[in-house]
């Protein structure tokens, strides 16, 4: 750890040496940065020094609630945009397009980068509309062509590029001259999300270890940001908490869906069911409805539940959802993902897709910066919210159609 922290330090003085003679510039910037899956009481739980320093001085929220359902594509994306899933499109990690007769899934990389699958107009396609340079080491939509607009630097995910490459790059963007620095940068860390997925949230040691060495990395980069005269605002944010899974309570879901004649596209958390015929639905209800297991069968079409659904189609037609602690798992992986916790010596994973009325399920919002007040914390939100939050730090114009409004956290500003 001692080498570690020597290498941090080496970061932040090699790039604060440059930045004393820099101009002020009260053009304010704004950097978005995402902790996946980051849980809204991993704070209080482990207190990790950097992040307790950052919040102290900063705003922080009990916690943020995520949209439905809490997976990493759909909520990042609602923090891009300030819409529900239902309204942007990516109703899912998974999911199947009629219209398109595809499905989008976050590992296929073509349809990913393809900006035809992606509604509303995220923070960097705003910016860039509105001839503000804006950069991104990774966030959902960033390296897809959305309105035919990306940021002025982007790059293509890779999970392989360590945590300090991206902070340096953040570093090398902040020294270019102020017609092309960025005034918007988005960053993106997974560290705690696949942990979670690993282990589980209740895994204190496993939690710890992977939390120190984040925050150390984050540490660095608000250490760096100190050297720069610029006004920089910092916002950290999650898409979604965990909750702990046993094998005891999967549900096979190859053995759920045997006989109805239609498409199922996902599992854990939530199940899409994209019927051959609509005509079957209610004998389809019906039968899943009999199955005994702890699950909750919704009817798409029923107002009760769902309204005003831009993006009907892609959800489906049924909603197969487990009870919180469930997990619906296909035959084929239920075997391997048995073998992949007795690899990793566990009896727990984690999991999350849940509702946002479970707890578990909340995220983090920390904001610290010239434009934020000190000191202060807030109570839950809904992360539709921080859209129009930076397009007001920004002084960018905030689209009239958002899910989103400015007075939920304007308060929060100086």
């Amino acid at each position: 750890m001692k080498r570690f922290q020597a290498l941090l330090l080496v970061v932040v003085l090699a790039f604060s040496t440059v930045s004393f003679a820099q101009e002020k510039n009260h053009e304010p910037i704004v950097i978005l940065i995402s902790l996946d899956g980051f849980r809204y009481d991993y704070v209080e739980r482990f207190q990790p020094e950097n992040l307790k320093k950052f919040i102290a001085n900063g705003v922080a929220a009990e916690s943020m609630m995520p949209s439905f359902p809490s997976k990493t594509f759909p909520n990042h994306y609602t923090i891009a945009t300030g819409l529900k899933p239902e309204h942007h499109g990516l109703v899912d990690n998974s999911f199947y397009d009629p219209e398109k007769d595809q499905t989008y899934g976050i590992g296929k990389t073509e349809i990913v980068q393809d900006g035809s699958w992606y509604g509303g107009t995220p923070l960097w396609v705003l910016a860039e509309q509105n001839d503000m340079v804006s950069a991104s080491y990774f966030f959902v939509g960033s390296e897809a062509d959305v309105q035919g607009v990306y940021p002025t630097y982007y790059y293509p995910y890779d999970g392989r590029v360590s945590n300090m490459t991206r902070v340096t790059e953040v570093f090398k963007w902040l020294e270019l001259p102020e017609e092309k620095r960025p005034r918007l940068i988005t960053l993106y860390f997974s560290d705690m999300d696949d942990t979670g997925h690993r282990y589980g949230p209740s895994n204190d040691e496993k939690l710890t270890t992977t939390l120190t060495k984040l925050d150390y990395e984050l540490g660095a980069l608000f250490e760096g940001l100190k050297s720069y005269d610029l006004d920089i605002n910092v916002i950290v944010v999650s898409d979604h908490g965990m909750m702990d899974v046993t094998p005891d309570h999967f549900i096979n879901l190859s053995e759920l869906t045997k006989d109805i004649p239609a498409r199922i596209v996902n599992d854990g958390a939530l199940a899409h069911v994209y019927l051959e015929d609509k005509k079957d639905k209610q004998k389809v209800i019906e039968a899943l409805e009999k199955s005994d297991l702890p699950i909750h069968i919704t009817d798409v079409d029923d107002k009760e539940n769902y309204q005003d659904l831009m993006y009907k189609d892609r959800i489906g037609d049924i909603l197969i959802i487990p009870d919180r602690n469930y997990y619906l798992a296909w035959e084929t992986t239920l075997t391997r993902m048995k073998d992949n916790m007795d690899r990793l010596d566990t009896e727990v994973f984690g999991e999350h897709g849940y509702s946002p009325a479970y707890k578990d399920m909340h995220a983090i919002f920390y904001a610290n910066g010239p434009a934020f007040k000190s000191g202060l914390e807030i109570e839950t939100f809904q992360n539709i919210h921080v859209y129009p939050l930076i397009c007001k730090i920004l002084g960018l114009p905030t689209p009239d159609n958002i899910d989103g409004r400015l007075e939920v956290l304007e308060p929060i500003l100086k």
